[in-house]
């Protein structure tokens, strides 16, 4: 008894199933094809599958053509695959500079401190203001505008105006 049901629950799944086998194995040579690994075949039948289905729950119904709409489908779920690995590989590349770059020393850093320091109590208020609220306290350019009460043209204007000074005292005083 319990057979005949596993085998009426299979046989209503793969009735279920949007795609039959020969559509699924289309959809998995585009990916292989596409350059997408083995071991990534099933997800990407997955999300062809899902799509379809996603299609059909969204009331347009089964594509014309449902063969060329997964191919089609599966072709840009390997170009998205591969932009995915490009960025992958982007961040790696960008973390391991990050670790082997050369960072300074205690004392450089002491001296970098101090002249940031004295280029801001160098800087007009409404200058140094904007520089704290945007660096400091890490708020965002309308956020300043908000909380002072200005334009966020006149927050980037200031923002502009005291970096540009605070780097050239910084090039002055060859601290940079």
């Amino acid at each position: 008894m319990l057979r005949g049901r596993t085998r009426r629950g299979q046989q209503d799944a793969v009735r279920d199933d949007p795609l039959d086998a020969a559509q699924e194995r289309r959809v998995r040579a585009v990916l292989a094809l596409g350059g997408v690994p083995q071991a990534d075949l099933p997800d990407g039948v997955q999300q062809v599958r899902l799509r379809l289905l996603e299609r059909a729950a969204s009331g347009r119904g089964a594509p014309e053509n449902v063969s060329a709409w997964a191919a089609v489908v599966a072709s840009n779920l390997a170009m998205d695959w591969h932009r995915a690995k490009r960025r992958q590989e982007r961040i790696g590349e960008r973390l391991a500079a990050l670790r082997h770059s050369d960072h300074p020393s205690g004392e450089e850093t002491s001296l970098l401190s101090l002249a940031v320091a004295r280029g801001l109590d160098e800087l007009p208020d409404i200058q140094r203001q904007v520089v704290v609220l945007r660096f400091f306290a890490d708020l965002p350019v309308r956020g300043i505008a908000a909380e002072l009460g200005i334009p966020e043209g006149t927050v980037k204007s200031r923002l502009h105006s005291a970096v540009r000074a605070l780097r050239t005292r910084l090039h002055e005083d060859e601290v940079v």
